[in-house]
């Protein structure tokens, strides 16, 4: 247990990490200033666990249990803007994509691991994970006036998700210790994430005559 526990902890942190990275660069991309990035980064950092908490009615959330989240958060922001101004990095459009592909299966195996834990049925716990790894980056560019890439580039992204929830699921049921199911599941998300977008994999789109 505590093995799963330490483990946990630290996929919690890394998914933080990774989706706010993503929503640094998606703010800075769209030349917001030091308000407007601090909160994109903390809404793409915190929605999908926010939202997990709300739906299995888990309080205090737990950037509020764990204050230090958001010292970490301003301090990433502050430390950030002044490296990318110092080096002029280069914001493209893959510097969101590959954090974001990391924060896409730590979120949904840590969204699906806590529904599972929680007594949830199978699939409300895919669900569940799949909700939390999508929605924060849904938020993310929504803030930044952009339609939600996780609906329009035509790219598996939630359909992954729902891949490493049941995955993860599997693994549990054949009774591995739960911070291996945890962590294979989110490096499959993740692998699989990068890969589609190495090789362009696309979903078919909805035509309309």
């Amino acid at each position: 247990m505590e093995s799963f526990l330490a483990v946990h902890l630290l996929v919690e942190i890394a998914a933080t990490i990774a989706f706010a990275a993503s929503g640094l660069v998606a703010a800075a991309r769209k030349g917001l200033d030091a308000f407007g990035v601090c909160i994109v980064t903390g809404v793409a950092a915190f929605g999908g666990g926010t939202l997990r908490d709300i739906l299995l009615d888990k309080r205090p959330f737990f950037w509020v249990h764990q204050s230090g989240w958001l010292w970490a958060l301003l301090l990433l922001c502050v430390v950030a803007m002044f490296v990318m101004r110092a080096h002029h990095l280069a914001l493209t459009e893959k510097a969101i994509q590959i954090p974001d592909a990391f924060g896409l299966g730590l979120f949904s195996a840590l969204g699906t691991a806590a529904a599972s834990q929680a007594g949830m049925p199978a699939v409300v716990a895919v669900f569940m994970g799949i909700t939390t790894a999508v929605f924060g980056g849904v938020l993310r560019d929504i803030l930044c006036n952009e339609l939600p890439k996780a609906f329009s580039d035509h790219k598996p992204y939630a359909v992954l998700a729902f891949i490493g929830g049941w995955i993860l699921l599997a693994l549990e049921y054949w009774q591995q210790p739960k911070w291996v199911c945890l962590l294979i599941a989110a490096a499959v998300t993740t692998a699989l994430r990068l890969l589609a977008l190495r090789l362009d994999w696309r979903l078919p789109a909805w035509r309309v005559r």
